[in-house]
């Protein structure tokens, strides 16, 4: 059975202009034209514009062939066959005869190339369509263009995959705030929303009261193009604002395609049951329970063992890649087919049972993970969690539907750290207060009492002191009939360090000192090591330089020894900060830039926006030629802050806004605006390589002093040349005016980077710097 011939110039299927493919279209035009490709397979989910893809090639192939390109004839093709898949063999001339010269194929001929189109090779066309594409690649006459939701199989085939249009990225700024058109209209996506907009009503524009809700509507469709043509199309019914609210729900409400379109093409709920029709009941049950869970999943985390029993649906493009975690894949159950599956789970009664599996599953994920968030796990595990963290709050709000508060309690608390670490800070408050209120007198005293404490945490995070030292009182005064003794130190100490940023240091100090010693005297060491931290900054403020920096020093022993990143981190800010006072810029700059290393190594992004802030003021002061990266840094640590909502203390406000005003006036304000804007725009790692990409301060050595002395701060090498005296740590400490156990610490700091392993050694290397 032949299909029909099209001529050379015939145009098929629609006109509508083809947006955002370019670079694909490039990439298939050179494959049909290489001499050594027969078949071509372009693959991608339904609705993804595989056929408007060939159609624009073959469109581009038939003006070629009928001359209008003025180029080289199509590429050495002389004809174009559009058939359907089922057809086994084309109605191809005979191969020309070389003895006869009369021959319109022979050697002085044109070569008779021929373009055979096979459109939408799917389901029960499958089979023939590969049989097909098979006989006629092994013509030599013959390439074969193929368009087909998974590959066909054949040998030779080679692979085109066409994957939805890029969505608009996160965007940086105010939360809330309106979007920038231009920005968001620089995403495919977008671009074709706007397109196919105007031919539903000329007028519509993009503009700052819409681009928000166009870009969430783009997202939530995933870049499907299929989708975003029937949400444009929805416009003529709906205003832009309105459309992401009902599509949040479920996607499959969007319909009105052409009536000459496939009907597959007319709705996405006739489209999401065309995706799946043929899946076997394995796989289509297991589509079914992957389809509750939230874009962004893991193979682990769904409980699947091995990506066999993902690979066919990922073929089929059922499951989609989006993205890769520590090696292993992020996948998500793309729209429409996820709101499909889900409404098949309603009809069927089992959406219930789903869900609490994956609340269940998430649970202990996030149990699973606590002893290790305080220890060498720390930086992958916040890491995973952060990549499953829109299922964890899927977890949360199926638990509170449940009615099952303390268990929602119990992953809330849980929770605190990694969206702290996340910047999740108004979430993570909501999430406090709702869970202590859901469950009332229900919830036993001693988890109210962990709640309220949480809380205040997050209301320090986004810079309400206040409201953090009402919080914490509160759960102390619950803690008191709990007895727990542990905890309550552990409030005390919390509550100490948002009493010195509310402005009451003598209360703070108090508080703490009580709150150390009970930890140190319970063995509490990530405890203590806070409360040490908090009680340093404390007798910074006062003066008190000298047991700062002790009080510092056992906290930063403290956090290397049980491998707390986080709280390390946030030590050696303080431990810059001191450095500074005393005039020790290379101390400082060491410092901050391990602060920086540790918080990027988990994406932290609550103390990040700080962190940078304190090295750009480091960068200006040290490296003036540094002004445009100092002005980037403070862009991307300006507009993180505003993604988390959390506020910044007045003084450091005043500091950095001077630091912005003076920046402006010696770089100008057209090179200012342009580092700033490149700011805004840095991504969490690119902020930090850039900042640890800076020059470090320049380090003169004192005369005489060798290489290897360059390396110590100034104190170690002070500490350094008084053992080589054959001073004792109590003489050195007396010397000095600092603790024993201070001394003790810089002496092993000195040891480990001059390579020694005894004392004797230490005086035999600082001999040397003679």
């Amino acid at each position: 059975m032949s299909g029909p011939r099209e001529s050379a110039g015939h145009l098929l299927g629609p006109v509508t202009e083809l947006v955002g493919r370019e670079l694909e279209v490039a990439a298939l035009r050179g494959r049909l034209r290489d001499p050594a490709v027969r078949l071509v397979t372009v693959t991608g989910r339904a609705g993804v514009g595989k056929s408007r893809l060939a159609v624009e090639v073959v469109r581009e192939v038939g003006r070629e062939i009928d001359g209008e390109s003025g180029g080289e004839s199509g590429g050495g093709f002389t004809r174009v066959e559009h058939l359907d898949p089922a057809v086994a063999r084309p109605d191809l001339p005979e191969p020309h005869d070389p003895a006869n010269p009369h021959d319109p194929a022979g050697p002085a001929g044109p070569a008779h190339r021929i373009l055979v189109v096979l459109d939408g090779c799917d389901h029960e066309a499958r089979p023939s369509a590969a049989a097909a594409a098979e006989a006629l690649a092994g013509d030599p006459r013959v390439v074969v263009l193929a368009t087909a939701v998974e590959p066909l199989g054949v040998y030779g085939e080679q692979l085109l995959p066409l994957a939805p249009l890029p969505v608009p990225g996160p965007r940086r700024g105010p939360a809330g705030g309106p979007a920038d058109p231009h920005e968001v209209q620089e995403a495919a996506s977008v671009a074709l929303f706007v397109r196919r907009a105007r031919d539903a009503d000329p007028s519509f524009a993009l503009t700052l009261e819409n681009a928000g809700a166009v870009a969430e509507i783009c997202t939530l469709l995933g870049g499907l193009p299929l989708a975003v043509e029937l949400a444009a199309r929805r416009l003529r019914l709906f205003p832009a604002h309105l459309l992401p609210g009902r599509l949040r729900s479920r996607t499959t409400m969007l319909s009105g395609g052409p009536a000459n379109a496939p009907e597959r093409h007319r709705s996405l709920a006739a489209l999401a049951e065309w995706s799946c029709r043929g899946l076997d009941e394995g796989a289509r049950a297991l589509l079914g329970r992957l389809s509750v869970y939230e874009p962004g999943f893991g193979l682990a985390a769904a409980g699947l063992s091995a990506e066999a029993a993902v690979e066919p649906l990922l073929d089929r493009g059922l499951l989609a890649v989006v993205g890769e975690e520590q090696g292993e894949l992020r996948l998500s159950v793309p729209e429409p087919v996820r709101s499909h599956c889900r409404a098949e789970l309603v009809d069927s009664g089992g959406e219930g049972a789903a869900l609490d599996a994956h609340a269940e599953r998430y649970r202990l994920l996030v149990t699973t993970a606590l002893p290790g968030l305080r220890g060498t796990e720390q930086d992958r595990l916040l890491r995973e969690l952060a990549a499953e963290g829109a299922n964890v709050s899927g977890a949360l709000r199926r638990l509170r539907e449940r009615g099952d508060s303390e268990t929602a309690a119990a992953l809330v608390l849980g929770c605190r750290l990694p969206w702290l670490a996340q910047g999740r800070l108004r979430e993570g408050l909501e999430w406090c207060d709702d869970t202590a209120e859901a469950g009332g007198s229900a919830l036993p005293e001693a988890v109210r009492a962990r709640l309220a404490d949480a809380s205040g945490v997050f209301a320090l995070a986004l810079g309400d002191p206040q409201e953090a030292v009402r919080r914490h009182r509160h759960a102390l005064a619950l803690g008191k009939g709990v007895g727990d003794r542990r905890q309550n130190a552990l409030v005390s100490a919390r509550l100490g360090a948002a009493l010195l940023r509310a402005g009451d240091p003598a209360g703070a100090r108090a508080v703490l000192v009580t709150a150390l010693n009970a930890l140190e005297s319970m063995g509490v060491t990530g405890g203590a090591a806070e409360a040490a931290g908090s009680l340093a900054a404390v007798l910074r403020g006062e003066g008190d330089r000298r047991k700062a920096q002790e009080l510092l020093d056992r906290s930063v022993e403290t956090y290397r020894r049980i491998r707390d990143g986080r709280g390390l981190a946030g030590a050696l800010r303080t431990a810059a900060a001191l450095a500074l006072e005393g005039d020790e810029p290379d101390g400082a700059d060491r410092a901050l830039r391990e602060s920086l290393r540790l918080y990027g190594a988990f994406g932290e992004r609550t103390e990040l926006p700080g962190a940078l802030e304190e090295f750009s003021l480091l960068l200006l002061r040290t490296a003036p030629a540094q002004q445009p990266r100092a002005v980037r840094l403070l862009a991307a640590a300006d507009a993180l802050r505003a993604e988390t909502g959390a506020r910044v203390p007045d003084e450091w406000r005043s500091a950095a806004e001077r630091a912005r005003t003076e920046l402006s006036a010696r770089l100008g304000w057209t090179d200012f605006a342009v580092a700033w804007a490149e700011g805004v725009r840095m991504p969490v790692p690119a902020a930090v390589a850039e900042a640890l990409s800076a020059p470090a301060p320049s380090r003169r050595a004192a005369a005489g002093t060798a290489p290897e002395a360059q390396s110590l701060t100034p104190r170690q090498v002070q500490v350094a040349l008084l053992v080589s005296e054959g001073m004792t740590n109590r003489q050195i400490a007396a010397k000095l005016s600092i603790s024993e156990w201070t001394v003790v610490n810089h002496v092993r700091h000195v040891m480990r980077r001059l390579g020694c392993s005894s004392r004797v050694q230490v005086a035999g290397a600082v001999g040397r710097w003679a």
